[in-house]
C-alpha cells in the first residue's frame, strides 16, 4: 500500500498528460478536417447547371459557416474559434502579370484572429503560402482558402500542459466555370435572398 501510494501520483499525472495530448491530436485532426471541407464546398457552390456560368451567393457561404458549426459542434467552435473563406483570383485575365488579389473573404466565430493571407481587397500578391507550398490561382478561375482558428479547450486544465492554439488551412482550386465578377460594384457575390453576410470586418 505504501508503494502504492508513493507511485500513484506519477500514475496519474502520466495517464492525465496522455489523456490530454491524445485530446489534442484528436481535436486538432478534426480542426484540419473542417478546413478541408470548407475548402472543398467553397470550390463547388454555385447556381447553375454544367453548361452555365454558375454564380455563388451570400446564403450559399452562409451555408457552409452553418455547415462547419454542425461539424464543429462538440469542439463549439464559433465560441472558441474563428473561420476565414478568401477567395485567391488572377488581378488581370489573361494574367500576364503573375500577380493576384483577394476579391472576397467571409469570416465567422467570436474568436479574435486576422487571416494570414491578407485581407478582402489585397492586390498584387504573387500567391499565398500554404502549409510550405505557394498556393497561385489559374487564369480565368480562382482558389478558395479556408482557415480554421481554434482556442483548445483542455480536458484537465491548462495548469501543467501548455498547449497553444491552432489554426489549420487549407485550398482547393474551383473546378466550375464561375462568375467571378459578380455583380456590378460588388465583389462577385449575390445576395438575392438579401441575407446578412458574414463580412470579416
Amino acid at each position: 500500500m505504501v508503494e502504492f501510494a508513493l507511485c500513484l501520483p506519477f500514475v496519474l499525472v502520466a495517464t492525465l498528460t496522455a489523456a490530454e495530448l491524445a485530446n489534442y491530436t484528436v481535436t486538432k485532426m478534426r480542426v484540419s478536417q473542417l478546413a478541408l471541407r470548407l475548402a472543398d464546398d467553397g470550390s463547388r457552390i454555385g447556381t447553375g447547371d454544367l453548361l452555365s456560368t454558375k454564380q455563388i451567393t451570400e446564403a450559399q457561404i452562409n451555408d457552409l459557416m452553418t455547415g462547419a458549426d454542425l461539424q464543429g459542434s462538440a469542439l463549439g467552435l464559433f465560441s472558441n474559434g474563428k473561420v476565414v473563406l478568401t477567395s485567391l483570383e488572377p488581378v488581370a485575365n489573361p494574367n500576364t502579370t503573375d500577380r493576384y488579389r483577394i476579391r472576397w473573404q467571409r469570416c465567422r466565430g467570436g474568436l479574435t484572429y486576422s487571416s494570414g493571407f491578407g485581407k478582402q481587397g489585397d492586390t498584387n500578391l504573387t500567391g499565398i503560402s500554404v502549409n510550405g507550398q505557394t498556393l497561385k490561382a489559374p487564369e480565368g478561375g480562382a482558389v478558395i482558402l479556408a482557415e480554421v482558428a481554434y482556442r483548445y479547450q483542455p480536458l484537465i486544465g491548462s495548469r501543467w500542459l501548455n498547449l497553444s492554439s491552432m489554426v489549420e488551412t487549407a485550398g482547393m482550386y474551383v473546378r466550375d466555370n464561375r462568375e467571378y465578377a459578380g455583380p456590378t460594384g460588388g465583389v462577385g457575390i449575390y445576395n438575392p435572398e438579401n441575407v446578412t453576410a458574414s463580412t470579416c470586418s
